[in-house]
């Protein structure tokens, strides 16, 4: 039973970009980052990912209590999934779904729910301005998965078309991440895009959690909600920063959990 107590305490999830290797390429560090998260966002094949990889990756989350998330992208390894895509809406749902499917049915022979939905790259980005992108994203959801959270970004277009399509939603921010005054990414192509120094994102995201405030490139100071951190899982820094971060929440007193454990 859930006590009032640990409804009272501030609760956050550690998410990761997991099973981005196919064939003979290695891409992250999966098996040193797993036991550190609480969800993983498992590639679906089309930026990263293969049968094998995501089997293998499904089954890591598995031993280690790991929320299982489809993160469904662009059909684009060339560009790693971050390279703009015009796409029909109709056929892109489909690719969303087509993925979801596929990474549904590991998740199944591994005895395990499909906990989220997470956009990658481009998409996302795309889905954060485009509400046709968006309402594709939240379609296919409705689809096959009508009860599993999507991660968004605050006050996006897909947080708002979610919302109104009524699919449930986790306000997602990003620990290596630097953000612009109206609550966006600052672009990868800047020098200043990237927090590269664990223990500075560290104390950067306990703020954020326990004050909900957030400093910007700009050097002015935001309110953006926070029910997951995401640290990319492909920067060498990876493991460090995210268990700098698990301490740094556990002695604010913050629990750490993935969302469909949440009380």
């Amino acid at each position: 039973m859930t006590t009032k107590a640990a409804k009272d305490r501030a609760w956050v999830d550690l998410n990761c970009d997991m099973g981005e290797s196919f064939g003979i390429y290695r891409i992250g560090m999966d098996e040193e980052v797993m036991p550190l998260i609480t969800s993983a966002n498992v590639a679906c094949g089309f930026h990263g990912g293969d049968p094998d990889v995501m089997a293998r990756t499904v089954e890591l989350a598995k031993k280690h209590g790991v929320g299982v998330g489809a993160h469904v992208s662009f059909p684009g390894r060339l560009g790693f999934g971050r390279w703009e895509m015009d796409i029909p809406r109709d056929t892109l749902v489909n690719l969303i779904v087509y993925q979801i499917g596929a990474l549904q049915a590991f998740c199944v022979r591994a005895g395990v729910p499909l906990q989220h939905v997470k956009p990658h790259g481009s998409l996302n980005n795309m889905a954060d301005r485009d509400r046709e992108v968006a309402k594709a994203i939240v379609q296919a959801c409705l689809a096959v998965v009508p009860e599993a959270p999507l991660f968004v970004k605050p006050g996006s277009a897909l947080h708002e078309e979610a919302v109104a399509a009524g699919v449930p939603v986790i306000m997602e921010v990003y620990a290596d991440r630097q953000y612009h005054r109206d609550g966006t990414l600052v672009s990868r192509r800047k020098p200043n895009a990237l927090i590269e120094d664990p223990k500075a994102a560290a104390e950067r995201m306990v703020k954020l959690v326990t004050t909900g405030s957030l400093a910007t490139v700009e050097g002015e100071t935001i309110s953006l909600p926070a029910q997951s951190i995401c640290v990319h899982g492909d920067t060498p820094q990876a493991p460090s920063m995210i268990r700098l971060l698990r301490e740094a929440l556990l002695e604010a007193g913050i629990q750490i959990a993935p969302v469909s454990l949440w009380p």
